[in-house]
């Protein structure tokens, strides 16, 4: 499996992170998934065929599909030669591209046929129709240009999520959300929800996510001790860090670090 990053146009930079290119070569590969924070628009522009297993669930992948926000361990299975190209949105700024609320699209794959019909058909034909991944990534920046251009959301909201975001730094368990609340001169019941409709999680489960994050790439360096690694994630303990990774890996840090295991899961 080959992984390639790729910026999006200036316009979208604050709110796509970038577009990365998931291919397979001879072989069909089972993958796990991770709860990363994001949600994700993955195209197929290939033939081979993809099933998501979410929560037990096998979902054969539509021509365009919404990854919502992963709140538990996920897998993908990919058939030889399939080739996927994926929009990785900035948390605070999913909502600017999509009408539903974003937790809608929560722990699942759902097809973007669902959400802007034929405009859905036309994007994944149009970027067929092209004959390299540069022209490909073209059409899809286009398309999602014009989605933004066309968003009807609040700005301000996408503002103080984002200040959010951005206030709480990359580990422990986030911001106050009361003093910040205070701080922006709005409700803590105002947040969550901002952050349910909009990002897809609570402000909690979305600083958790961060935080094992940062602990599963210091655990796949595998040059600290996973007692050092809880502290400096802002676990409570390495007992709390331990149930954690657990719940967002489907194992513990020590299982992980087994080379079946660690040599299985692409970092992205």
């Amino acid at each position: 499996m080959e992984l390639q990053t790729f910026l999006p146009s200036d316009i979208l930079k604050p709110y796509v992170k970038y577009y990365w290119v998931f291919a397979t070569d001879q072989q069909s590969i089972n993958d796990a998934m991770y709860p990363s924070g994001y949600l994700e628009l993955a195209i197929n522009i290939s033939e081979g065929e993809v099933v998501s297993v979410l929560n037990d669930r096998y979902i054969d992948m539509p021509p365009v599909e919404v990854l919502g926000q992963l709140t538990a361990p996920a897998r993908i299975i990919a058939g030889k030669q399939t080739t996927l190209l994926v929009t990785r949105f900035y948390p605070h700024a999913t909502a600017l591209f999509f009408p539903n609320r974003i937790v809608d699209f929560t722990d699942d794959s759902v097809d973007l046929l669902d959400v802007f019909k034929a405009d859905a058909v036309d994007l994944h034909a149009h970027m067929m129709d092209q004959s390299t991944l540069t022209q490909k990534i073209g059409i899809l920046d286009s398309f999602l240009v014009r989605q933004l251009i066309r968003s009807k959301k609040n700005l301000s909201q996408i503002s103080l999520i984002e200040s959010i975001c951005r206030y709480a730094g990359p580990g422990g368990d986030g911001p106050d959300i009361a003093q910040l609340a205070l701080r922006h001169g709005v409700s803590t019941r105002y947040i969550q929800k901002l952050f349910i409709d909009c990002i897809g999680i609570t402000p909690r489960r979305f600083f958790n996510i961060r935080r094992f994050n940062k602990s599963l790439t210091l655990v796949r360096k595998a040059q600290e001790s996973l007692t050092s690694i809880a502290y400096e994630c802002g676990y409570y303990d390495q007992a709390h860090f331990i149930r954690e990774f657990k719940a967002f890996s489907g194992v513990t840090p020590s299982r992980f670090l087994q080379p079946t295991l660690s040599a299985d899961t692409a970092e992205i």
